[in-house]
């Protein structure tokens, strides 16, 4: 089986090297930065790939945003993740498009190399391979905003529905003959109600969006 791995810290992306090889995987690629994956998720041959989130030049979410193009490029194509945290917009963001062949693991599943070979394969077939702290995580944040959701004030339902139309602030205003001085105050209410804090990680807009888009 073809694989293309994605991480900057060297220890970790020859060990993965090793691993996978030991495993009978073939290496197409082993790269440490996010314009080289680019290039490598273009390989036709490539049956999987092994990405890091967080990849240099940015070291924010480079190799998340390769697998995401790379994916809309090539719908389907298996891409499992690796993160140091538990990142919930980009778990969620993997599995907006509701196709299979994705995995989002912790990185520190990668020792225990009978689990990670075992989900590394099961991606590759299609299927799907979800840390279960981040599922957990994942199910236990969207049962609190779906309730926040329906606590949601008239007005600000509105102000969430033209979020999610992809209305910026002004042209919320506009919409609802209001200041924008006033949307943002509705729009700083809906992030509390729906407790989305600050975080260099997570686009609050975003979230409150999927919220939303969630609420059935």
């Amino acid at each position: 089986m073809r694989v293309v791995i994605a991480e900057d810290l060297f220890l970790l992306r020859d060990g993965l090297v090793r691993m996978l090889e030991a495993f009978g995987f073939e290496v197409l690629a082993a790269v440490d930065n996010g314009p080289a994956l680019a290039r490598a998720l273009e390989e036709p041959s490539l049956e999987v790939a092994v990405v890091d989130v967080r990849l240099p030049p940015t070291q924010t979410d480079e190799g998340l945003r390769c697998a995401l193009a790379a994916r809309r490029a090539r719908p389907g194509l298996p891409i499992l993740v690796l993160s140091q945290h538990v990142e919930q917009l980009y778990a969620r963001e993997l599995l907006a498009d509701g196709k299979g062949g994705i995995g989002y693991l912790l990185k520190d599943r990668v020792f225990d190399a009978a689990q990670f070979v075992d989900a590394v394969r099961r991606v590759a077939a299609g299927g799907t391979a979800m840390d279960p702290e981040v599922i957990s995580q994942l199910l236990a944040r969207s049962s609190t905003r779906d309730r926040a959701v329906n606590r949601l004030t008239p007005r600000e339902t509105e102000v969430l529905e033209l979020m999610a139309q992809g209305r910026s602030n002004a042209a919320i205003a506009e919409k609802l003959v209001v200041t924008e001085r006033a949307v943002s105050k509705h729009t700083a209410n809906i992030f509390q109600r729906l407790e989305l804090t600050v975080s260099d990680d997570d686009n609050r807009r975003v979230l409150a969006v999927l919220a939303y888009l969630d609420r059935g």
